[in-house]
């Protein structure tokens, strides 16, 4: 619904929500806090009095709505609510960081300096997206409370995202959960977490999402009828105890539903744990161990277990400060049941994360993970060598995948990201540990230096000192850390041999009459169509380059001239590209139809989109536009790192064309199977059939074909179809070999 309210109203709405802000704020105010508030919302208020958001409503709406994010779900104070108020005025208004720091101190104006966008970057091998992510972060190791609020700020643009056009809601739902859901999950904020992924779910997988929702409002009353029936005899065991206790269900996100649905192939009425059971106490600090365990105790004496899934986070949390008891139980009618045990403490720090988690640390001289975790992206951003589109790569498989635990030989923790191999681990203790490594002994047992890690892995690291980084190092680490130190060490090599490389130049630049300047290296840089000096130096010292074309240039005083000048041009990185050359009519791009010939396109290969897929374009540098399904499997990466490159696109009818497209068959390895299959698609529909594997194991066959169809209609239909065939379990595309 389009907003609609005259400027008294406005202005009533307005005050409405900020008094909403106040009343939220109001048990953390000290003396003075609250005409500081005010101050800031009248400054706030007055530097977007003239601005809208893009559903009409008044920009002073989105940073109210910031804070109160803050405050009400993170529960952040006051500090943070006047930086909330204040984070987009030095980016859209006339205000400057200055002026912040003359008002309100250099503790806020550093926090939102942190906030504000860079809003050019002139390096080709960067994006805004990382230059803008990087700064957040350069900021966060030194306050926390940028990120939190950087994430309050995501997750309120999420919220009113349907007003956005809708390429550029691809690119913010993919930059969401690409970067910033796994960034509340290990900042601790699982209900932001989860939020997010559902909405982003909600702009990428729209037909998915109103299914599974609508399925889940569907199945609500069945669901709270068993919910009920499982937690009665809990409920009278604890009672009986006498625990001050909590006992409820709570449906589980519909994204990760379908994550579920996705990863064991499966429809929605076999993914089994639809919901999980929370129990919570409210116990004593020193006695919150014991009375989880007894908890534990009384629910396994009610169901079986399935022992696999305990995970026990109260004898080791998880670094984000995460504790619980979960364990997966046989509950009624033959269904698996996952029960969470945790008391009001560690509820809240699950709920608010980061800022619940320092509340209760206040006061300990606990070695905290948080501050471990800061330290090691302080120290990867300082080392950052790599360009920035590596960096958004390097930062998520370092600091935001799931965390293993590995022991020194001394019993000392070292936290890895999860797929970490010994040399991770080596580089992890000291850089020149990880350039020696030859090898590792993991519990005793000697395993090469690739060696996937596994949490309560005790590593010995085993060096020489005539061990040296190489190249094939790089494809076994995962660690920021590691990476960037192989990277330095080969830099350091490579520079060593290119010297020879440079003399040589030098030599054979003064027989022609000229010097080595850096227009003459520049010059020969570009005509080998090499990127920087050093690899044209370390390319004439491998001999790779015998340097015999430049008889073929010419000498015009001291300047070299090439044979064939041409400038490269450069795609324009700007966030909105319009590249010239494609023809576009309301920004959208007609793939197939009488202008096609005008567009240079080509088709991912990671994806096979075909005409009736939702895809948008990717311009690349070389090969013109890359059209992409929007649920491919690199699309969310694509989006977050590079969105400024995406264009809207869309399909035109022709049925001329057909395309290749892939399709995996599963079921019952019945006789005559394969002619039934056949006949559908070569017979009934007369689909062209380009290929068709069988595997057959167990009674059950595994056929993958692929056919030739005109369009997702087309397609969609031959999968109805044979799903409707006798034994047949399972049809779906598939994108890769």
């Amino acid at each position: 619904m389009k907003y609609t309210l005259d400027e008294e109203e406005e202005k009533k709405e307005i005050l409405r929500r900020y008094r909403s802000l106040l009343r939220a704020l109001r048990p953390k105010f000290k003396k003075g806090d609250k005409e500081v508030v005010r101050h800031a919302f009248e400054m706030a208020a007055d530097a977007h009095k003239t601005m809208r958001r893009k559903s009409g409503e008044p920009y002073i709406f989105h940073p109210i709505a910031v804070a109160m994010i803050c405050v009400e779900e993170i529960g952040l104070g006051v500090r943070s609510t006047i930086c909330s108020l204040l984070h987009d005025t030095v980016e859209d208004t006339d205000i400057s960081i200055d002026d912040i720091t003359r008002e309100f101190g250099n503790e806020i104006a550093k926090i939102v300096d942190g906030l504000t966008k860079i809003a050019t970057v002139v390096d080709a091998s960067t994006t805004q997206q990382t230059e803008n992510f990087k700064k957040i972060l350069l900021t966060l190791t030194d306050d926390p409370r940028v990120i939190l609020i950087k994430l309050a700020d995501r997750l309120h643009n999420m919220r009113t995202l349907d007003w956005m056009k809708p390429e550029k809601q691809l690119k913010i739902a993919s930059e969401t959960v690409w970067v910033y859901a796994p960034l509340a999950h290990r900042m601790g904020l699982y209900a932001i977490k989860t939020e997010m992924e559902d909405l982003s779910m909600k702009y990428l997988e729209p037909q998915e999402y109103r299914e599974i929702a609508k399925k889940l409002a569907e199945t609500k009353r069945e669901r709270t009828r068993y919910i009920n029936e499982f937690i009665k005899p809990i409920k009278e065991k604890l009672q009986a105890s006498e625990f001050d206790f909590e006992i409820y269900g709570r449906p589980k996100s519909i994204h990760s539903i379908w994550n579920k649905m996705k990863k064991k192939g499966v429809l929605f009425e076999e993914v089994y744990d639809l919901f999980a059971i929370r129990v919570l106490l409210n116990s004593a600090p020193e006695k919150e161990k014991e009375e989880c365990w007894k908890v534990y105790s009384m629910i396994t004496d009610s169901y079986t277990p399935a022992p696999e899934r305990l995970r026990d986070w109260l004898s080791n949390p998880k670094s984000n400060g995460y504790e619980a008891l979960h364990t997966t139980v046989m509950g009624p009618q033959g269904k698996w049941v996952e029960v969470q045990i945790r008391t009001q403490r560690m509820n809240e720090i699950a709920e608010k994360g980061l800022a619940a988690h320092w509340k209760y640390k206040e006061g300990t001289n606990n070695e905290d993970r948080f501050d471990q975790w800061f330290g090691q992206i302080r120290e990867m951003i300082s080392s950052q060598g790599t360009d920035s589109i590596d960096f958004l790569q390097d930062f998520k498989t370092s600091f935001l995948a799931e965390e293993i635990y590995v022991y020194t030989p001394k019993g000392d923790v070292k936290m890895l990201p999860k797929g970490s191999c010994a040399l991770d681990f080596a580089f992890a203790i000291h850089s020149a540990v990880g350039q020696k490594c030859i090898g590792a002994k993991v519990n005793h047992k000697l395993v090469p230096i690739g060696y996937k890690l596994r949490s309560g892995d005790q590593v010995e690291i085993i060096t020489s000192n005539k061990q040296k980084p190489n190249e094939d190092w790089l494809n076994l680490v995962v660690t920021a850390k590691a990476k960037n130190r192989i990277k330095d060490a080969l830099k350091e090599e490579k520079r060593n041999i290119a010297e020879d490389g440079k003399y040589t130049l030098s030599r054979k630049l003064e027989n022609l009459g000229v010097p080595a300047s850096t227009y003459n290296i520049d010059e020969l840089v570009t005509f080998y169509k090499l990127t920087s000096h050093l690899d044209l130096f370390y390319n004439i010292a491998i001999k790779k380059i015998d340097l015999k074309e430049l008889k073929e240039f010419t000498v015009s005083g001291d300047k070299l001239e090439s044979p064939r000048r041409e400038k490269q041009e450069k795609i324009p990185y700007s966030e909105d590209v319009e590249p010239k050359q494609f023809s576009k009519k309301d920004s959208e791009l007609i793939i197939f139809g009488e202008s096609s010939d005008k567009i240079m396109y080509t088709l991912a290969n990671c994806c096979h989109p075909i005409p009736g897929d939702d895809v948008f374009g990717f311009v690349s540098v070389g090969k013109g536009l890359i059209i992409h399904r929007i649920n491919c499997p690199n699309a969310a990466q694509l989006m977050a790192n590079q969105g400024h490159r995406i264009v809207k696109t869309k399909w035109a009818k022709n049925k001329e064309i057909s395309f290749l497209t892939r399709v995996e068959i599963v079921g019952v390895d019945d006789v005559g199977v394969i002619n039934k299959i056949t006949n559908i698609i070569s017979g009934d529909l007369r689909i062209n059939i380009s290929a068709l594997t069988i595997e057959s194991e167990d009674g059950l066959f595994k056929g993958k074909v692929k056919v030739f169809v005109h369009d997702k209609e087309e397609l969609d239909e031959l999968v109805k179809r044979l799903k409707q065939l006798d034994g047949i379990q399972r049809v779906e595309r598939f994108d890769n070999e």
